[in-house]
């Protein structure tokens, strides 16, 4: 069988294996509701982002509606499925599935379209990383229910923009900003399509920090604390270098394989370690008015291990969100480390496209955390 015909019969079977996956869960829905899509659809995955998109406690599913409770005591004492905005384990190991399963998705359709097997994919999306962390915030903006502005986005269009179903709205924006940038490039409008593509992703970036921007000025809601952004983007950017400088010097086959890729994908877990610490450990010293607190299951089981295990005379002056971010830079190097040159020569397209997801799963959820802190959102 020759490469051409490999190709396709791999094709089509993801084609094939996603299409039988979508029979059963429709299949399932349909045939049994209540135990399908209420205590496991609903219950998991859409339940906590309309709970969010309604700024509610909590959701409850009960008779084939929805439910929404503004207190915690309520929530407490509802029936199930009863959804609280944020993730767990369930809906992670989810999206983590979909997340694969669009990326070798995404890899078929690269190689169709010849592209992405060049390394400046990778710093060409890189603004559309940011983009989807500073789009979240305009939700989080408009969750604060503003008044006098005009609010262009309330539900249910605010589920757009809501997590993790923004990740799949953010997909979408950059794939049509992809596909147009390949279509002028091949027009010869212009010389290589990652050129139009990284200007779209700066242009959303500038466009969405300049609406949240004018809401600071606006708005008594909304602020702006410059030292945020100084204080978590200075510390990634210090912790990168110490980690960069250690790689370099004591174990520099770590990033033999990814080359300057690998210290992007340190920084930006770093900045979402970093931005951890910065709003739940630091938001007195940098002057947070308002409440912040982890929505990731990881990251609240080691700010909960944390705090159970050092005596309170040390967690209120060092915090309980640090250890998170070691975990997140010993995972970035752990991957970076994986990312050898042997991969990157056999499948440059699967290999580009990991590290773009690797890195926007760290990068997005720190720069919605430090945007947050930083509009006081």
């Amino acid at each position: 069988m020759d490469t051409a015909n490999g190709r396709i019969d791999s094709e089509r079977a993801w084609a094939g294996g996603v299409l039988a996956a979508l029979v059963v869960l429709v299949g399932g829905v349909v045939a049994f509701p209540r135990r399908v899509y209420d205590e496991f659809v609903w219950h998991y995955f859409w339940g906590p982002v309309v709970a969010d998109a309604k700024g509610a406690q909590c959701a409850v599913r009960e008779g084939g509606t929805t439910k929404f409770f503004y207190e915690a005591n309520a929530c407490a004492t509802a029936p199930e499925p009863v959804a609280v905005p944020g993730y767990t384990l369930v809906s992670e190991v989810g999206y983590a599935v979909t997340l694969i399963a669009a990326l070798v998705g995404l890899v078929f359709l690269l190689r169709r379209l010849d592209v992405g097997q060049d390394r400046s994919l990778f710093f060409a999306l890189f603004p559309f990383m940011l983009f989807g962390g500073a789009l979240r915030v305009v939700e989080d903006a408009l969750d604060e229910g503003l008044q006098g502005v005009d609010v262009a986005i309330s539900y249910p269009w605010n589920t757009l923009i809501i997590s993790p179903v923004i990740y799949f709205t953010v997909f979408f924006v950059t794939l049509a900003a992809l596909v147009a940038s390949i279509f002028l490039a091949r027009r010869n409008v212009v010389d290589r399509y990652e050129y139009p593509l990284f200007g779209a992703g700066a242009v959303a970036l500038v466009a969405t920090l300049g609406y949240l921007l004018a809401l600071s000025f606006s708005t008594e809601l909304v602020t702006l604390n410059l030292l945020v952004p100084t204080v978590v983007l200075g510390g990634a950017t210090l912790v990168t270098g110490v980690t960069w400088w250690a790689i370099e010097t004591f174990e520099p086959e770590i990033n033999a394989g990814t080359g300057a890729i690998g210290a992007v994908v340190i920084w930006g877990h770093a900045v979402d370690g970093v931005a951890n610490v910065a709003v739940l450990d630091w938001a007195g010293a940098l002057g947070l008015a308002g409440q912040y607190g982890a929505k990731h299951p990881v990251n609240r089981a080691i700010v909960s291990i944390t705090d159970s295990v050092l005596p309170a005379s040390i967690t209120s002056v060092v915090g309980t969100a640090w250890p998170f971010l070691f975990v997140k830079i010993l995972a970035a190097v752990a991957v970076v480390w994986v990312f050898d040159r042997r991969i990157f020569e056999e499948s440059p397209r699967y290999a580009i496209l990991l590290l773009i997801a690797i890195l926007a799963v760290g990068l997005g959820p720190g720069s919605r955390d430090m945007l947050r802190a930083t509009f006081g959102v």
